[in-house]
C-alpha cells in the first residue's frame, strides 16, 4: 500500500469507495489501506456493487476520488452510466483503478467518452502472494495502442522475466513473470510442498513464481500474455479449472471432463460419457460449486480426442456455440408468452444482443449465453423499468430463478400501480423502515 501512496495513486485527501467482496484479496487495500493512510472510507449496503443505480448515486453523493473495480465490471458500470445519461458520476474522480484481469482497449474510449473530466487511470497487476499489486500503468485514453501494459514495477518491488532454466530474457519474448520485493508472501499455511514450489531464490533474494506468462516491449513496460498453468480470471475472480473438473467427475457416469475459459467470458465443460445430460450437469455444479465457477455451457462427447501421447488433444475439442440463433432453434413451439413476459423476453434479447430471436420462456438465462455481468445489466434494466430497489426484489431471487417465466412472476409481486414510491424521500424519523444500509 505505501508503495501506492509513494506514487500518489491514493493519499490522504482521498474518498474511497470499498468495492472488493472479501473473497478478492484487493478488499485489504480498500480498507486497511485507506484507514492507515488518513483516507475517507465509504462503505456500501449489502449487494450494492451489483446495483449500479445504488454504486452511481453514492459515487457522486459521496464525492468518491477513488474507485477500483475490475475491468469487466468496470465495462458494465459506465455502459449504464452511457445508457442513463450518467456522466456526472465520474466528476469528483482522482484515481481510477482497475486490475485483476486483462484491461480491453476499447474500455478506455468508453471511459473517455462518458466522464464529465481527466482524471487518471491506472491498470493494477499483482497476485495474492505478492500482497496485492506489484506492477502500475497509467492509461493514456487518448493514445492509439493495440494492448494495454501491467507497467513497471512498483516501488518495494522487483520483478524478472525468466526462461525456464531461470535466465534472462529479450525484447518481447514471452517467459514467466517472477516477483520479489518487500510483499512476497512467506508461503502457503500447512502446505510447505506449495511453498517450496512457488518460492524461488534468486541473487539472495525471495521471488514469488507467478505461472503468469509476459513480455517486455521496446518501452520497458509488461504486456500480460496469459497463464502458464490452467489456472485462469474470469470476471475477476481467480478459478482453478481442475476444480471444477474434479467436482464433475464425481459424477459416476462421466470418465473424463475437460473444462476451458472461452472468449473471456465463458466456461465450458467438455464431458466424455454416454448416460447424462446438461441439466443433470447443471444441478450438481450448482449444488457443489459457487455460481462464478459453474461452466455456461457443457458439451457431451463419446470420447475425446487425444494426442500422440495419450493426452487429451484440447486444441481438437469442438468449439462451442453460443449463437442464440443456434441455442434456441427449438424454442419456437414453445408456450406463447404473455404480455409481461413478451417485455423480458425483449430485456433479454437486448442484454444478449441477439434480437430477434425467441427465447424459451423455461430456458435459464445463464444456459443460452448469459454471465454474471450480463445478468448484473439485466437486473439493472428490470429496475429502472419497472422502478424497484434492491429491498423489494433482491437480485438473488431473480438468480436462483433465471427463466422469463419466473422472472415474470417475481415481478408481478411488485405494487400494481405504476407510481411506486420514489426511492428516495424525506420522511419524518418515526416514518421509515429501521435500516442501517
Amino acid at each position: 500500500m505505501n508503495s501506492l501512496v509513494r506514487v500518489n495513486v491514493l493519499n490522504k485527501n482521498d474518498i474511497v469507495v470499498q468495492i472488493a467482496r472479501s473473497s478478492f484479496d484487493i478488499h485489504v487495500q480498500e480498507i486497511l489501506g485507506a484507514l492507515i493512510h488518513g483516507a475517507t472510507l465509504v462503505m456500501l449496503h449489502p449487494r450494492g456493487t451489483v446495483d449500479f443505480d445504488y454504486l452511481s448515486d453514492i459515487v457522486h453523493m459521496k464525492q468518491v476520488t477513488y474507485i477500483l473495480l475490475v475491468p469487466s465490471l468496470l465495462q458494465s458500470f459506465f455502459t449504464l452510466i452511457a445508457q442513463s445519461s450518467k456522466t456526472a458520476t465520474s466528476k469528483y474522480f482522482r484515481s481510477l483503478c482497475t486490475g485483476g484481469e486483462p484491461f480491453p482497449v476499447k474500455l478506455s474510449t468508453l471511459i473517455a467518452n462518458n466522464s464529465v473530466s481527466e482524471y487518471n487511470i491506472w491498470n493494477y497487476y499483482g497476485p495474492a502472494e505478492i500482497t496485492i499489486a506489484c506492477t502500475l500503468h497509467p492509461i493514456d485514453v487518448k493514445a492509439n495502442s493495440r494492448s494495454i501494459p501491467i507497467g513497471r514495477s512498483l516501488p518495494n518491488y522487483r520483478c524478472l522475466i525468466l526462461n525456464e532454466f531461470l535466465q534472462n530474457t529479450f525484447i518481447n519474448q514471452e517467459a514467466e513473470l517472477f516477483v520479489g520485493g518487500a510483499g512476497v508472501f512467506a508461503g502457503y499455511l500447512g502446505r510447505d510442498d506449495l511453498t517450496v514450489k512457488a518460492l524461488v531464490e534468486i541473487d539472495g533474494q525471495l521471488f514469488y513464481r507467478t505461472g503468469d506468462l509476459v513480455r517486455t516491449d521496446n518501452n520497458g513496460l509488461l504486456h500480460f500474455q496469459g497463464r502458464k498453468d490452467h489456472q485462469i480470471k474470469l470476471h475477476g475472480q481467480r478459478i482453478e479449472l481442475g476444480e471444477i473438473e474434479r467436482c464433475l467427475l464425481n459424477i459416476t457416469s462421466i470418465s473424463a471432463c475437460v473444462v476451458l475459459k472461452w472468449n473471456d467470458d465463458y466456461l465450458v465443460a467438455y464431458i466424455q460419457s454416454s448416460d447424462t445430460n446438461e441439466q443433470e450437469l447443471r444441478e450438481h455444479c450448482q449444488s457443489h460449486l459457487p455460481p462464478h465457477m459453474i461452466p455456461s455451457t457443457f458439451i457431451i462427447l463419446d470420447k475425446f480426442p487425444l494426442n500422440l501421447n495419450g493426452k487429451v488433444d484440447r486444441k481438437q475439442l469442438p468449439s462451442p456455440e453460443f449463437s442464440l440463433s443456434t441455442l434456441l432453434s427449438f424454442d419456437k413451439s414453445d408456450t406463447p408468452l404473455n404480455q409481461l413476459e413478451e417485455r423480458i423476453h425483449t430485456i433479454w434479447c437486448q442484454v444478449l444482443h441477439s434480437n430477434g430471436n425467441h427465447i424459451s420462456r423455461a430456458a435459464s438465462f445463464f444456459t443460452i449465453g448469459g454471465h454474471s455481468l450480463r445478468f448484473i445489466e439485466l437486473y439493472y434494466r428490470y429496475q429502472s423499468l419497472f422502478n424497484f430497489n434492491a429491498h423489494s426484489l433482491s437480485i438473488g431471487l431473480f438468480l436462483q430463478q433465471p427463466t422469463i417465466q419466473q422472472h415474470a412472476q417475481l415481478l408481478q409481486t411488485l405494487p400494481s400501480n405504476d407510481t411506486q414510491t420514489a426511492r428516495w424521500q424525506s420522511l419524518h424519523i418515526n416514518q421509515g423502515k429501521t435500516s442501517l444500509n
